[in-house]
């Protein structure tokens, strides 16, 4: 089947699909809000044991106070506790986890050589609310034997993501993108209120489990179906941008975070923002690529004829055209079977399908590594930076706006010189900044800044892309569950990243270096992908396999139309 003949008939980027792109594109927002949230949720403020007893006087080094809130923002338990006297006159040593009570003391002096008595905290504990009014630390006191359990909030999300981006990318290839959006969308805003009023921690890591589900299930088949009813002369554009509005998502949190300071209140904010989409979800066609693979003829006419109408546009394709020539002669009986043949004649595809044969296989490979890659390379960036300084709201503002232009020149280069051949050098200079992050002198830390943003920058564009070369490596059979194997791989990396990131203690640039190492490599197995550029969507393994190879007759003229007419636009767009 040659569909993408669709997008020359109803227009690759008309009405009809620039209000269908902006509005599925609006709710990705929500998902780069969940995805970073955690940030200012599970935000731990500087705290001490608490003391039974009213305090009267406190010391700490050279400052005096009457209370521990007082004296708590500049204390850091490297440099000595605070100690405190009680109205019972009772003299306490307190740290972050211990406390020690003080043995016939003579004099309140902030040093002291006679007994104490030392004990845990019991659970009790004073916080500094200067910053942090209330997070899920300070209600549920998730702190010293309890830190783990703060800890383990992101990797069970990241968790959770990796399971959704499995089994949503399946299900969307078995019963539908539009139900999966639809069903994704609303189960955002109702497991993201819902986080709010969880009652105890348990609850809130179940919740968050499963909004990491939904979340990763959305964000997942959202690409397809943006890169499903879009044309190929503005597919790169659409689908890059996708991404600007997952940072955009984390400005949202950085925003939400500065202005709301109760972590509750703040989760409300966050999931209602994105629920005017809920209004219209409903409404959202299934993809023209799905109803032909599928046999939904009639549904693929209607849906057509009505797109076409919807842009002002005079349709006379019908799609007996878009079949086979030996189907063709029987379109008319198609069309009006095409309710019977699915159930009688759909085979049932699996993971293994992307494993078919050996190219297939080998495609796979370096597809995954790239997700991999993306990912493990953008948190250990990320992670690495927080030595930047400043205010903590503007750094995740700045964090989530210094992706808009790598996305920008992702975008040009993909037009002009290929996917190919902008995803390689982009992880070969990731590489190559990482070797020269090694080498720069400790006191030269503008330098060590510089390339580490150089690294995020080119590590933000092959992570970008590879969400529409997925998308056109793979046919439409199995394309969501290549786009959801892949955001697997990705969360993979999300969860490795940390623990890349603790290598730091045994040697400082260990992590780095094992960025660098691995964007190199597999820079160079990028090479030996097909270029997609230019390119038909495949429908079937077969021409999904044969992408690379020496086109066929069949298939010639089409692939130098698209080609020729992707080029048309980029001469219009340098020109504009």
């Amino acid at each position: 089947m040659t569909v993408e003949r669709i997008f020359d008939e109803i227009g690759h980027f008309k009405r009809f699909q620039a209000c269908l792109y902006f509005a599925v594109v609006f709710q990705a927002i929500a998902c780069g809000i969940h995805y970073l949230a955690s940030v200012f949720l599970v935000q731990t403020p500087n705290f001490a044991c608490s003391v039974p007893g009213n305090i009267t006087d406190v010391l700490y080094g050279n400052l005096t106070g009457s209370s521990l809130e007082d004296i708590l923002p500049v204390f850091t338990s490297r440099t000595g506790p605070l100690v405190v006297r009680t109205t019972e006159g009772e003299q306490w040593e307190l740290s972050r986890c211990r406390c020690a009570l003080r043995i016939n003391p003579k004099y309140f002096t902030y040093d002291f050589d006679g007994n104490k008595t030392v004990k845990a905290c019991d659970g009790n504990f004073v916080y500094d609310h200067t910053e942090v009014h209330q997070s899920i630390v300070t209600d549920w006191d998730l702190v010293c034997e309890k830190e783990w359990l703060a800890k383990l909030c992101q990797p069970t999300f990241m968790l959770g993501v990796l399971v959704g981006a499995l089994l949503f990318g399946d299900l969307a290839d078995r019963v539908g993108r539009v139900k999966i959006l639809m069903f994704t969308s609303l189960c955002q805003f109702g497991f993201g209120v819902s986080v709010a009023f969880s009652g105890n921690y348990y609850i809130f890591l179940v919740l968050r489990f499963l909004l990491a589900m939904v979340s990763s299930g959305y964000l997942v088949v959202v690409f397809v179906y943006v890169t499903e009813f879009t044309g190929i002369k503005v597919r790169t554009w659409t689908s890059m941008h996708v991404h600007a509005a997952f940072a955009v998502g984390i400005m949202v949190v950085a925003l939400t975070g500065y202005l709301v300071r109760v972590w509750w209140i703040y989760q409300i904010i966050l999931s209602t923002c994105t629920s005017p989409f809920l209004l219209v979800c409903w409404k959202f066609p299934e993809t023209p690529f799905y109803l032909m693979a599928k046999g939904r003829y009639k549904d693929a006419q209607t849906l057509v004829d009505a797109i076409a109408h919807f842009n002002g546009l005079d349709c006379k394709l019908k799609v007996q055209e878009l079949l086979e020539p030996e189907e063709r002669e029987n379109g008319r009986a198609l069309l009006d079977e095409a309710e019977q043949r699915p159930s009688q004649h759909e085979k049932k595809l699996s993971i293994l399908d992307l494993f078919s044969t050996w190219r297939m296989a080998g495609r796979t490979c370096t597809v995954w590594a790239i997700w991999f890659i993306g990912s493990l390379g953008y948190y250990v960036f990320s992670l690495g930076s927080v030595n930047l300084g400043g205010n903590q709201y503007i750094n995740l503002f700045l964090a989530g706006a210094v992706e808009l232009p790598s996305y920008l020149v992702g975008c040009f280069a993909m037009d002009r010189i290929g996917r190919k051949k902008t995803c390689a050098p982009a992880l070969l200079l990731a590489g190559v900044a990482c070797m020269l992050i090694i080498v720069v002198p400790a006191d030269i830390n503008a330098l060590a800044i510089v390339l580490s943003m150089t690294g995020k920058f080119a590590i933000a564009i092959a992570f970008g892309l590879i969400y529409l070369y997925t998308c056109e490596l793979y046919p439409t059979i199995i394309r969501s569950l290549a786009v959801g194997s892949g955001s697997m791989m990705c969360r993979v990396g999300s969860v490795v990243a940390p623990f890349c990131v603790y290598l730091a203690d045994v040697w400082i640039y260990l992590p780095q270096l094992i960025v660098g190492i691995l964007a190199f490599i597999i820079g160079v197995l990028t090479l030996l992908l097909p270029e997609t550029l230019g390119k038909p969507l495949t429908n079937t393994l077969e021409e999904a396999e044969a992408l690379g190879c020496q086109p066929s007759k069949k298939d010639s003229a089409l692939g130098n139309k698209e080609a020729a007419d992707g080029l048309e636009m980029n001469h219009q767009e340098t020109k504009a």
